[in-house]
């Protein structure tokens, strides 16, 4: 069996996500120090859920006798304004969904490598209806007592 889309798909994903994970933890440690505990903890929660991802990925590439390339080359500037931040991510999320779900076909062949896509694509979901919550529930209580609750 051919496992090249896969291997390009596994590749890609590693790399992406080991760019953005490093990013979450990097907001974490932001909105920790600006007094934020609980959105920092949940975004430093989040880089430690994609770690997982990412080794996940990575084992199945060597499983396939592949070697994974580290390229991560992404720069991105940190957003102080809690609510700028998740507008941002909620892009981010948006993208990336639509992403897994055009990839999805391509790996039908392959079960494990789509069952792990799967199970990652529905992670990414709730993550994508997480920062929708939030914007919506900043729109309903105000940004004040949004951001109290964060403390």
């Amino acid at each position: 069996m051919d496992f090249t889309t896969t291997l390009q798909v596994s590749q890609m994903i590693v790399n992406e996500l080991s760019g953005s994970s490093f990013v979450h933890k990097m907001q974490g440690l932001l909105f920790k120090s600006q007094g934020f505990e609980k959105l920092g903890q949940k975004y430093l929660d989040h880089f430690a859920e994609e770690q997982e991802w990412i080794e996940k990925y990575a084992n199945r590439m060597m499983d396939l006798g592949c070697t994974p390339q580290v390229d991560i080359s992404n720069k991105s500037v940190l957003i102080e304004d809690p609510k700028a931040y998740i507008e941002a991510d909620l892009k981010l999320q948006r993208d990336g969904v639509e992403k897994l779900y055009q990839l999805m076909p391509a790996l039908a062949a392959d079960p494990t490598t789509y069952d792990i896509t799967k199970a990652y694509l529905l992670d990414e979901e709730e993550d994508l209806y997480w920062d929708e919550e939030q914007l919506d529930l900043i729109e309903k209580i105000g940004i004040q007592n949004w951001l109290t609750k964060q403390m």
